[in-house]
């Protein structure tokens, strides 16, 4: 059964990026250490203020189509540009949740709300205007956010914190300011954990983003055209990110309601005029999958398959065919074995198969489309590369002659590692030799038997099928050919 997709962004108020340098934010370190954390730049027809920045990171639209342009919301087009959890809440019926303490984001206060009508809402507003009283209101939202989160299930949620930027507003950036920014980090934290704690959580699939809307100066306060003021930035985890990705263009506030729609798997209609699209990130590595990915050697597989079973008195029917796709030598033999009484009894099988694949791929095999253009792609990038094959070294060492050895940085080989795929060997080796977490890395496959090992190792995948249908999953995405992820990643030096 596919894990359920959830979604939980957290903004924080004006939290300023090289602040994070000097405080301790192991919460928001984690969530960026999983995915990325990356700069963004207020964009200049934006006033540096709250309500301008927020509606643009809610909504997917920039200011010139909600027409928020300072903390007085009147005038607003939210009606027409509504927030993720209204639109995902009217539109598709799914539950989402609001929890925030500055009142025009979710009452009437100042011509609000931003957030129109969320399924499910939080709001305690501030007792006075003072830092500490922000302090109080953020503790007591994150109190309910938290319950929520963990006993409920909202499909998209949004939970505010404005403590770090009504402390620069009194008191400047200084110790007090960094102070605020460490209490926020520890509520971020206490979210997380909510989530993990979830009783469904193993059967769901939770996309995490941290956003903030704009900087300060360094005496507080906020709305010039100045870099501090100007510079936000956003971090975001998934199922679908790789661990210390790298986004391939710079990232916009209207990215975050399109990032909340990708990790729903909902495509935005055409009609919404979004401005954001999903951020497209390059991995730390790819980790290759040879046959029937990289090479158009899979029907050399099967015809060997065939032969050696037609030798021992057995036709491969199309469906037994599908079975040894992806698998090794020794898998396929033993296969063989139980459909054939007399193959039971032939201790040659592996070898057979072996010498019969080995024959028809030194007669030359052809390149998948887009398989040349990819490696050059990864080198051009300086992405590691790695072969990760259920065939033996020699037939390996064959493609390669083909492929070019140069490009990978490693190659594993079927008898190299304990187990063979659909273990999740070979891919955890790979990603030893290059020094990095599997999930780090982007694993291109083309069979589900390569995509089991891959997904059990921890990785990202992204399916080609060659001979077997894919569906596609969260941390699975699936391509018609490698062209489709070369198209994604778009022009070098997007």
């Amino acid at each position: 059964m596919p894990r359920a997709r959830r979604v939980l962004v957290v903004g924080i108020d004006g939290v300023r990026l090289d602040a994070l340098a000097r405080v301790l934010t192991p919460h928001l370190d984690t969530v960026a250490e999983a995915g990325f954390l990356a700069p963004v730049t207020v964009a200049e027809s934006t006033p540096t203020m709250s309500g301008p920045c927020w509606a643009t990171i809610v909504t997917g639209v920039r200011v010139t189509k909600h027409a928020v342009w300072s903390n007085d919301f009147s005038g607003h087009r939210l009606g027409v540009f509504p927030d993720f959890t209204t639109r995902l809440a009217r539109q598709d019926g799914r539950r989402t949740y609001v929890a925030a303490a500055w009142e025009p984001l979710v009452t009437v206060a100042d011509g609000g709300p931003v957030f129109r009508r969320p399924t499910r809402l939080t709001h305690h507003a501030p007792a006075a205007d003072t830092p500490q009283a922000w302090e109080d209101a953020d503790e007591a939202t994150v109190r309910d956010a938290v319950a929520v989160l963990t006993r409920e299930d909202p499909e998209a949620s949004f939970v505010y914190l404005g403590a770090p930027d009504e402390t620069a507003h009194h008191l400047g950036c200084g110790t007090e300011y960094e102070r605020a920014i460490a209490a926020a980090d520890r509520r971020l934290g206490r979210l997380l954990t909510a989530l993990r704690t979830r009783p469904t959580y193993a059967d769901e699939a939770w996309t995490v983003l941290v956003v903030t809307d704009h900087g300060h100066r360094d005496e507080g306060g906020h709305g010039g055209a100045s870099e501090a003021e100007r510079t936000a930035w956003l971090a975001c985890a998934g199922p679908d990110i790789t661990a210390g990705a790298r986004p391939l263009r710079p990232v916009r506030h209207e990215d975050v309601a399109a990032q909340v729609y990708a990790a729903l798997d909902r495509t935005p209609d055409s009609h919404w005029t979004l401005d954001g699209t999903a951020v497209p990130t390059l991995p730390q590595a790819v980790l290759l999958d040879m046959d029937g990915t990289l090479v158009d050697t899979e029907p050399l597989w099967l015809d060997a398959a065939r032969e050696v079973a037609a030798a021992h008195g057995h036709t491969l029917t199309d469906e037994e065919g599908a079975g040894v796709l992806g698998r090794t030598c020794a898998d396929t033999a033993a296969c063989l074995a139980t459909l054939s009484p007399g193959a039971a009894r032939d201790q040659s099988l592996e070898s057979d198969l072996e010498n019969t694949f080995l024959t028809a791929v030194e007669k030359g095999v052809r390149l998948r489309p887009g398989a040349r253009e990819l490696l050059d792609r990864l080198a051009d990038e300086d992405i590691p590369a790695a072969l990760v094959s259920a065939s033996p070294r020699r037939v390996v060492d064959a493609v390669l002659k083909t492929l070019g050895a140069e490009v990978f940085r490693t190659t594993v080989a079927d008898g190299e590692t304990d187990r063979s795929k659909p273990h999740p060997d070979p891919y955890v080796e790979a990603a030893a030799r290059l020094h990095l977490p599997p999930g780090a890395c982007l694993v291109v496959e083309d069979s589900p038997t390569g995509i089991a090992a891959a997904e059990a190792a921890g990785c990202r995948v992204v399916a080609v099928p060659s001979a077997t249908p894919v569906d596609a999953a969260p941390g699975r995405r699936v391509i018609g050919d490698l062209t489709a992820l070369l198209h994604a990643w778009g022009p070098y030096g997007t």
